[in-house]
């Protein structure tokens, strides 16, 4: 088959690099992600199990994050297990359609996280500036329907992209530059038109980020002008703590996001764009629990409790 006079075939896997730069050190490289790794999925693990057992932790706020919890377990296996491999075959080959596969699931569960936080922002909004009326606008069948949709949605909107990948035609190299099957790299590896493909992902990521970060900033406009109206330094606090956690995770998510699809994947900014979205999809779900636990007394006290039940 010829492309633009191309010789072009249909690929039955792709070679994944992962860091190559790395690979005499791919012994501790390996044990510090599976450390971490292992790390998250205990730490989020336990977060679900308090959320769902403890009567301290029952508010939406909690159900939220339990919900947030599991999104960030799906989101680091569906890459570190095989990005393990690897690491310690120093480069491994993936089915085209496991490929596709991880993409998606991938791409499906950053975009739910996205909703989670504008959900969790409703939430603190309504907390904040509507607590007489919180209890009745939240409640269950509210809370399941954000989270359903907030799935239901997302890989809706990943699937419309993914499913016109299986259209494009390769020459030549199948080898992924990258420890995962990102988007732009196996783009970057079809002889095929792809600019269609690029506009569409443009556009289908208007309502994930820009109306998801306009409505969290607008819900933050009002949180911060309540707190503000609040007479004493002390309830200012208080108020502003108990969404300071979500802010600061808020702004590590997005912050994340915005580097690594700005910056240049390509040249020596190959190996930085890498590295940070390691860091997005290794830290950032090790950290979450972290966050939400430092300042909260609530789930400080459940932990403890958890932990006496258990010894």
């Amino acid at each position: 088959m010829m492309v633009d006079g191309v010789n072009s075939t249909k690929l039955t896997e792709f070679l994944i690099l992962g860091f190559p730069e790395l690979n005499d050190y791919k012994l501790p490289f390996f044990c510090t992600i599976l450390l971490l790794y292992s790390l998250t999925i205990c730490e989020n693990f336990l977060i679900i199990s308090l959320v769902s057992t403890s009567q301290r932790l029952q508010s939406p706020m909690y159900f939220f994050l339990g919900h947030l919890a599991l999104t960030d377990i799906v989101l680091i296996t569906i890459i570190v297990p095989k990005f393990l491999e690897v690491i310690i075959r120093e480069g491994s080959t993936i089915p085209y359609v496991e490929c596709l596969a991880q993409f998606e699931l991938y791409g499906g569960t950053v975009c739910t996280e996205s909703y989670l936080l504008t959900a969790m922002s409703y939430d603190r909004y309504l907390a904040i500036c509507r607590p007489l009326h919180y209890v009745s606008i939240m409640s269950v069948k509210l809370r399941y329907s954000l989270v359903i949709s907030s799935w239901v949605v997302s890989f809706i909107i990943v699937s419309l992209s993914v499913s016109r990948l299986p259209e494009l035609d390769f020459c030549g190299s199948n080898i992924i530059n990258h420890f995962f099957c990102e988007f732009s790299p196996i783009l970057e590896l079809s002889c095929s038109d792809t600019s269609s493909l690029n506009i569409n992902m443009t556009l289908l990521s208007v309502p994930v980020i820009l109306i998801n970060v306009t409505c969290i900033m607008i819900s933050y406009v009002y949180i911060f002008r309540t707190i503000f109206g609040i007479s004493t330094t002390s309830g200012r606090q208080k108020t502003f703590f108990t969404c300071s956690s979500h802010l600061v995770v808020v702004s590590i998510y997005y912050v994340s996001m915005f580097v690594v699809y700005t910056l240049p994947n390509r040249g020596s900014l190959l190996t930085v764009n890498k590295f940070i979205s390691l860091v997005f999809i290794v830290l950032y779900p090790l950290l979450n629990p972290i966050i939400y636990s430092l300042r909260n007394k609530e789930i400080q006290a459940s932990v403890m409790k958890y932990m006496r039940v258990s010894g």
